[in-house]
């Protein structure tokens, strides 16, 4: 078949390929010998630089969506990681301020069982009590660890409070602010004694019935006095924060704040004191027989009261009153008070009708 004019274009394509590939050989080893076409070269790529620029803009800019992208991504699961490693890491450091103040705490404990010279064990509170009226606390050691009513309960400073309640393994702790609790206390300064009573709610400690002239200033401190036989001589209770005197008022207003850590410490220190009191003294018995002749002698003394007041005059009648009182006096035995003051109204009906007949 015969190719037609219009598609007849010079040399066929192996003529063309052949020649062309002998250039590149030929310029290839004349840029290797002589390097004289690192010129050309350079303008030629600085010519083409733009259009290589505008050919690569697509490429750049799915390669620079795709890098934000993971970034973003990466940068946010970062942001959550270390969310939540801060949230652990305020938690773990938490956790090390609490050691760490409960070590101090202990160590201060350890100091004051070492000077205390009582054997003492270390309780830790548990919770409060549920009467909110009421200044009490739950520790975690009972009777099986030789805790007992009444014994003290202190920290590292001087007195909390008093063991009211023992339980098996638990043990009910009354603070020293509690409205019914009371403690024996005197002055460091000059040894003045007396007896602190708390206020409930308020965390303080009242000083009652202390005379209006009593030497006690504002800043001195209360020690226990130990005459209670409860809790050891000389440990700190209070200071004195107001002291305030009226001319009108027999005593004086006297407020304390307590040393001890009442309402911040979690670890207590129970000191086992044993409670070996003696027995509190009867009361005076008044036998049967002691008020029969007590009643007797009064009737008598009413009779004879009642007599010479009828046949006295006016004017020798309170002289003999006082006479019929003073015998009275002389005749009640010790002890028989309660005796006197339910007889004495009734023999004195029949000693008025004697009188009249």
């Amino acid at each position: 078949m015969e190719i037609p004019p219009l598609f007849k274009q010079g040399a066929s394509a192996r003529v063309r390929v052949t020649v062309f590939a002998l250039l590149s050989i030929v310029m290839l080893v004349v840029d290797a010998r002589m390097h004289v076409l690192g010129t050309i070269r350079q303008a030629l790529a600085t010519a083409l630089y733009p259009f290589q620029t505008v050919a690569m803009m697509p490429r750049d800019a799915a390669t620079s969506i795709t890098d934000s992208l993971v970034a973003l991504n990466t940068l946010q699961k970062e942001n959550r990681e270390l969310r939540q490693q801060q949230i652990v890491n305020a938690q773990l450091l938490q956790q090390e301020r609490l050691l760490a103040a409960e070590n101090a705490q202990l160590r201060k404990l350890l100091e004051m069982q070492q000077k205390v010279p009582v054997k003492s064990i270390v309780g830790e509170i548990l919770y409060d009590a549920r009467d909110p009226f009421t200044r009490k606390i739950i520790l975690n050691r009972g009777s099986q660890q030789g805790v007992e009513a009444g014994q003290p309960v202190i920290d590292e400073v001087g007195i909390v409070g008093q063991v009211t309640r023992v339980f098996p393994f638990t043990s009910e702790v009354t603070l020293l602010t509690d409205k019914d609790q009371a403690i024996p206390v005197q002055v460091l300064r000059n040894g003045l004694r007396s007896v602190a009573y708390g206020r409930g709610q308020t965390g303080a400690l009242d000083l009652r019935f202390m005379p209006a002239n009593a030497d006690i200033q504002k800043g001195d401190m209360l020690v226990t006095s130990g005459i209670d036989g409860i809790y050891p001589p000389g440990l700190a209770v209070a200071s004195v924060a107001l002291v305030e005197t009226r001319s009108a008022d027999s005593f004086a207003r006297i407020v304390c704040r307590p040393l001890a850590g009442i309402d911040r410490h979690r670890q207590l220190l129970i000191l086992l004191v044993e409670q070996n009191l003696p027995p509190r003294p009867q009361p005076d018995v008044v036998d049967e027989k002691s008020a029969k002749l007590f009643k007797r002698r009064l009737r008598d003394s009413t009779r004879d009261t009642s007599a010479d007041d009828a046949n006295a005059t006016p004017k020798d009648k309170p002289a003999e009153e006082r006479k019929g009182a003073a015998g009275a006096a002389a005749a009640a035995a010790p002890g028989a008070a309660a005796a006197a003051a339910t007889t004495a109204p009734a023999p004195a009906k029949p000693a008025a009708k004697e009188t009249t007949r």
